[in-house]
């Protein structure tokens, strides 16, 4: 057989005892192994602590230690200090630990408490049911918040619901503003003299010492032209405002009277403004911003009933109507007081017809006589007493790029309009 039927001898066990066999062997005297083991958990762990009751808390009540009581009755030193005169003998590689030893050292396998006696051979554990955490709401303060942590969850971030750290910004009491007077010139019939009336009341106004600011609405511009101001040639007009919601003040141009400049782009505002969410407040939010620099507003409308009128209607409070004295022009004037009656329901309930305005007046045609007595029986007194008569005038100022006020003073043209501003200032003092 040779070397392989050779077996090794058993090695000589070491029989000096370890220092810390000794004080394994005194705790097993305190707690017998045998008596645990057949009792099934009597209560008492394997420390020497409390034992253990109903629900797995430990008794109440200290428990005392055999070992330390009875060695410190006879005056023994305890087991874990090693005597004075025998040194540490080390382990060498032939040392095998005694079956206490190997019994001690056996480290508890996963989270098993310490006091759990051991499973019989052939016996499969259950698993341990699963620890269900409870559940904690999102936005639920803990410990940090608590501590004054100021560091925020990303729930947070995403759907904020704390903002007690959020004091409310003051809120300034709104100071009163004197709101100026809206006057829109309205008549779907074109050339009835409405850019005429707008500039040339304007300017009788503002030499009444009002402040006045006059809006051309038109895309024809003419009210600009009449101004000396070429629309062609302006930088923003109405439009950036209606449109690209440019603030106001930044188209007013200074000359007889404060105006607001109009190009040919507003021709495709109206197309511009058709996705745009209150696109009938727009003018009447734009006029916010200026409304207390001014006692009265002018607006100069297009001769249509679309957006841009029914935007100078919404943000106007009164409205000229300038009919001349023939048959298309008042049913016109018949189609403009629908138009009103809708707005006034749907838009601006404070809006009305602050007179008619009879305009380019012969007096030397019956037809224009009739056509006055006409307005006169179907509207009573909200036709002005003032008449606007044809001049030559109202054609050659525009030319100089001034009103007719300015451009013959001491004319009849001019003392029409002049005329008529007392009667719009008496009509608004009552």
């Amino acid at each position: 057989m040779g070397f392989l039927s050779r077996k090794k001898k058993p090695q000589p066990v070491v029989e000096d005892t370890h220092p810390l066999e000794e004080e394994l062997r005194g705790m097993e005297e305190a707690v017998p192994e045998a008596q645990y083991r057949d009792d099934q958990l009597d209560g008492t762990p394997l420390d020497g602590g409390a034992p253990i009751v109903d629900g797995g808390a430990p008794a109440a009540g200290p428990v005392a230690d055999e070992y330390s009581s009875s060695s410190q009755a006879a005056g023994e030193e305890h087991p874990s200090a090693p005597p004075a005169d025998e040194e540490p003998q080390a382990v060498g590689p032939d040392f095998q630990p005694s079956r206490t030893e190997e019994r001690s050292f056996d480290a508890p396998q996963g989270d098993a408490p310490l006091n759990q006696p051991p499973a019989p051979e052939g016996h499969v554990a259950a698993p341990a049911p699963p620890q269900v955490e409870p559940e904690v709401a999102l936005n639920a303060p803990n410990d940090d918040d608590e501590a004054g942590d100021g560091r925020m969850k990303a729930i947070d971030l995403i759907a904020p619901t704390r903002l007690d750290f959020l004091k409310p910004e003051p809120v300034e009491p709104d100071v009163p503003v004197d709101q100026p007077d809206v006057i829109a010139f309205a008549n779907q019939k074109g050339g009835v003299a409405k850019t005429t009336t707008t500039l040339n009341l304007a300017v009788a106004l503002s030499e009444s010492g009002y402040r006045v600011l006059c809006i051309d609405l038109d895309p024809q511009g003419n009210l600009t032209m009449s101004q000396g101001i070429d629309p062609d040639k302006v930088e923003h007009s109405l439009y950036d405002v209606l449109v690209n919601d440019m603030p106001l003040s930044e188209i007013i141009v200074r000359r007889e009277i404060d105006i607001a400049v109009a190009s040919i782009d507003l021709a495709g505002a109206e197309i511009a403004m058709s996705t745009k969410i209150g696109r009938e407040r727009t003018l009447q939010k734009a006029l916010k911003e200026v409304a207390a620099d001014y006692d009265y507003v002018c607006i100069d409308t297009p001769p249509s009933l679309g957006l841009l009128t029914i935007n100078a209607l919404t943000a106007a409070n009164k409205v000229i109507v300038p009919v001349q004295c023939e048959y298309l022009s008042m049913r016109g004037l018949v189609q403009l007081q629908n138009t009103l009656r809708m707005i006034q329901e749907n838009l601006n309930p404070d809006v009305r017809i602050e007179g008619i305005l009879p305009t380019m007046l012969d007096t030397r045609t019956l037809h224009a006589k009739e056509a006055v007595e006409i307005l006169e029986e179907n509207f009573g007194d909200l036709v002005f007493r003032s008449r606007i008569r044809k001049a030559i005038k109202f054609a050659e100022a525009p030319v100089k790029g001034a009103s007719v006020l300015k451009y013959d003073s001491e004319s009849s043209a001019a003392g029409y309009y002049r005329e008529l501003a007392k009667e719009v200032l008496a009509n608004g003092s009552a």
